[in-house]
C-alpha cells in the first residue's frame, strides 16, 4: 500500500549459547556465566551478549543493549551473586535504589509499574527486584547446580523441592555416569 509504513524487520541475533535459560530474571542474570569443557564462559563479555540476553528475557523493545547498560547488569549480576553467596545485602541495596515501583490503577484494578531516574538501570534493577521476589516465595529453592563443577542456579519448582541439578540431562547425567565409573572400578 503506496505511504504504509514499511513493517520493522526484526534484528537477527546469534541463538543464545547458554547451557540453562528460562529461569527466573534474577537467575537468568547469574546465568550468564557459565563453565564449559572446564573453561568459564560470559555471554556478557560477547559483543552480541547483552542483546541476546535482553531478548531472551523480552526486555529488548524497552531497553537497549548499550555499554552503560552492560555495566548496570554487570553490577547486577556480582550483587545478586553476592546475595545467594550469603555476604550481604549492600550490593544489592546498592543496585535497588536506582529504580521504584510506583503503584497505579488500570482499567483492569491496581497494579504496579517500575519507575527509574536513569533506564540505563532498569534491565539491572528489575533482576535485583525479581531477586526480591524469589526471597520471598521460598528461599530456601534458590539452589547451585550440585554438580562440582557446575556454577549455574536455579530456582526449584519441583514438587517436593528435592532438585538438585540445572539440568538432569547434563549435570546430573555426569554425575550418575560418575558413579557408576567410581562403582565399576572398585568392582
Amino acid at each position: 500500500m503506496p505511504g504504509a509504513p514499511a513493517a520493522r524487520r526484526p534484528v537477527p541475533r546469534p541463538p543464545d549459547p547458554r547451557p540453562l535459560t528460562g529461569e527466573p530474571l534474577a537467575l537468568d542474570l547469574l546465568n550468564t556465566r557459565w563453565t564449559q569443557d572446564g573453561a568459564v564462559r560470559d555471554l556478557l563479555a560477547d559483543a552480541d551478549g547483552p542483546a541476546v540476553w535482553l531478548a531472551a528475557n523480552g526486555l529488548d523493545e524497552r531497553f537497549t543493549a548499550d555499554p552503560t547498560t552492560l555495566r548496570r547488569l554487570l553490577d547486577a549480576r556480582d550483587a545478586i551473586g553476592a546475595a545467594v553467596d550469603g555476604a550481604g545485602p549492600e550490593p544489592l541495596d546498592a543496585v535497588l535504589e536506582h529504580g521504584r515501583i510506583r503503584p497505579t490503577l488500570t482499567g483492569e484494578g491496581p497494579g504496579e509499574r517500575a519507575e527509574f531516574a536513569d533506564g540505563t538501570w532498569g534491565p539491572a534493577w528489575l533482576a535485583a527486584r525479581d531477586y526480591l521476589r524469589l526471597l520471598s516465595l521460598a528461599p530456601d529453592r534458590i539452589r547451585g547446580c550440585a554438580h562440582d563443577a557446575c556454577t549455574l542456579h536455579f530456582f526449584d519448582t519441583s514438587r517436593n523441592g528435592a532438585r538438585r541439578w540445572c539440568s538432569m540431562a547434563t549435570c546430573g547425567n555426569r554425575a550418575k555416569a560418575s558413579r557408576h565409573h567410581a562403582r565399576s572400578k572398585d568392582a
